[in-house]
């Protein structure tokens, strides 16, 4: 079974004066999948809480999969990818190569997200788009690579 902790990555959102669309649907989403969501979060662009939650969560194993949503485009506050990979331990590029590759089938744009994705600890973390178009598309871009990585990162699959 995936533990999976759900960031939603919002200044508007932290203050209650959004509501979060995309990480409600990425919970629906990893429900059907029949994961289990361990923590779901609203928390502010700021690039310092963002790097202290995913520690958090990786250093305590709370969960198997971070999934966070919302600070991957080009505006000042947008800082979770450089939040990310300052955490990370080891950087997977493929899973952010296959999202944009995927997603870019529907819209260029999708080629302007910074979205980055890595490990650390035993946990894999990947940062999607704020909007639930994109969380949706980029969900299912990757939600088949995920148990197979999961999996060799607990050491359930030693060769591959």
């Amino acid at each position: 079974m995936i533990k999976v902790a759900i960031i939603t990555i919002s200044d508007k959102g932290s203050k209650g004066l959004r509501q979060d669309k995309s990480g409600e649907l990425l919970i629906k989403m990893v429900e059907e999948e029949g994961w289990i969501k361990t923590l779901y979060l609203i928390i502010p662009d700021e690039k310092e809480e963002i790097e202290q939650k995913l520690k958090e969560v990786a250093d305590n194993n709370i969960a198997d999969l971070i999934l966070t949503t919302g600070g991957t485009g080009f505006a000042p506050r947008d800082v979770t990818p450089e939040a990310t990979k300052n955490i990370i331990e080891k950087e997977v590029p493929g899973i952010p190569e296959k999202i944009r590759y995927a997603t870019g089938e529907n819209t260029p744009m999708a080629y302007l997200s910074r979205g980055v994705c890595g490990i650390r600890k035993f946990t894999l973390i990947i940062n999607f788009p704020g909007s639930t178009k994109a969380v949706k598309e980029c969900f299912e871009a990757v939600k088949d690579l995920i148990p197979h990585g999961i999996n060799i990162l607990k050491g359930e699959i030693t060769e591959h």
